[in-house]
């Protein structure tokens, strides 16, 4: 970390920082915004949202002059902006992904189906793209990486996530030669499938988020979304259809993390699960294969094994992107990516009962919810990722409560890039 900072502080002193373009200006857009503001070598250059005023009023929430916000309509104004050591914003963000200043984008709507576009504009315009979009990652990123391998720039999750969190851990377990058996987080709230935007409608005010984003914590959507990230780069799966969900803490997930022949609840290795009771944590359980290493393990305190884990308290989410920005921009390396393929997917249950020729919403929303299973079994079933719901997602025919939906109960919009990204992913394999 001493290296970025040092990096960081060159450009700085040099006059270069990295130009940042935020597309998103949510909860989790204006704290990335903010830490850029506290740094050396970055700067939050263009911020984009659809309804423009939110962004202008989320700078000045953050400190900045009403005169040192620019509205600008295309990307010939922003290198003015810049050069006048203002701040740009606008409503379009092919103005950061066609203006030649704009070093990295960061796609932190949530929204699937926009950050497929921004992405894949970005990547043909030869920019980094760093996706706090888990949501469209899951479901597209691996046509997105290959792309951007292809375009030469990088395609990248975002660090403080709770995925590059996990990947964190296996990339240093695994970095020491420990075979890392299973993987995963904690889940913050207790798990209702059906939950609504009404039921969580006071928790959300409580908590200053948005009612749809709570709304897929609650019913697990996001759960499922977060580890089918980890499957992508990494290549573990699930160990049932929807994982476990189990409840335990530091000290027993070692021992419940064991195979079903060693006295644990797992059917195999190489396994993701979400926890009850280790939240806002995440870990890695890895196996102790020698008498010397369980030795070690021991003596330091990790337990008495064969199994340890390696446990992450915390996850600071956009407070960490900085780490992602600066290591596609500088390191030319990216943070967490679907490396290994489409290895899972997240599929939608119904929430409710759907008529046939109503709209549909997916991923927070009162009409689905999703479950983690691989992608084989997805294929083999004819499962709907969830993420390809869009808001002009029609359903066919009636589907009951829970009951799983597959692609030909639907309508997709086929004029969407995630849409055309998916069925080109699938029609490659």
């Amino acid at each position: 970390m001493l290296k970025m900072k040092k990096a960081l502080k060159e450009l700085e002193d040099s006059g270069s920082p990295i130009n940042v373009a935020v597309v998103g200006i949510g909860k989790m857009g204006r704290s990335l915004v903010d830490r850029l503001l506290q740094m050396n070598g970055m700067r939050p250059s263009l911020i984009i949202n659809r309804h423009i005023e939110k962004a202008r009023k989320a700078l000045e929430y953050l400190g900045i002059e009403k005169d040192d916000i620019i509205e600008i309509k295309s990307a010939d104004e922003l290198k003015k902006v810049i050069d006048n050591k203002k701040y740009a914003i606008a409503d379009n963000y092919k103005i950061a992904t066609e203006s030649e200043i704009i070093d990295a984008i960061v796609e932190a709507t949530g929204n699937p189906a926009h950050g497929a576009s921004v992405a894949y504009d970005a990547i043909n315009n030869k920019k980094h793209i760093i996706m706090l979009n888990v949501e469209c990652d899951s479901v597209v990123g691996p046509s997105l990486y290959k792309l951007a391998e292809e375009n030469g720039v990088i395609y990248t999750g975002a660090a403080g996530d709770e995925p590059a969190a996990i990947i964190e851990l296996i990339e240093f377990a695994e970095g020491l030669g420990f075979e890392v058996v299973a993987a995963g987080k904690g889940k913050n709230n207790p798990k209702d499938i059906h939950a609504t935007n009404k039921s969580v409608a006071d928790l959300a005010k409580e908590k200053s988020i948005c009612e749809k984003s709570l709304t897929s914590f609650v019913d697990a959507t996001n759960t499922m979304i977060e580890l089918n990230a980890v499957a992508n780069a990494t290549g573990f799966t699930p160990d049932v259809f929807g994982c476990r969900g189990i409840t335990a803490d530091v000290k027993t997930l070692p021992n419940m993390m064991r195979l079903k022949e060693e006295g644990g609840i797992l059917e195999k290795y190489k396994t993701l699960e979400y926890v009850h009771g280790i939240a806002p944590g995440v870990f890695v359980i890895i196996k102790g294969n020698t008498k010397e290493e369980i030795d070690t393990l021991k003596y330091v305190g990790m337990g008495d094994g064969p199994n340890y884990i390696i446990y992450r308290p915390y996850h600071l989410c956009s407070l960490e992107l900085p780490i992602s920005i600066y290591k596609a921009v500088v390191e030319n390396e990216s943070t967490l990516a679907p490396e290994a393929g489409q290895i899972c997917d997240t599929v939608a249950h119904a929430k409710c009962d759907l008529k046939a020729g109503d709209y549909i919403f997916g991923i927070g929303s009162d009409f689905t919810y999703g479950s983690l299973t691989t992608h084989e079994d997805a294929k083999n079933r004819n499962l709907l990722p969830i993420a390809l719901i869009t808001d002009k997602t029609r359903i066919k025919v009636d589907v009951k409560k829970d009951e799983l939906i597959t692609y030909d109960m639907v309508e997709l919009d086929e004029t969407e890039i995630i849409t055309k990204l998916r069925l080109l992913q699938d029609k490659n394999e």
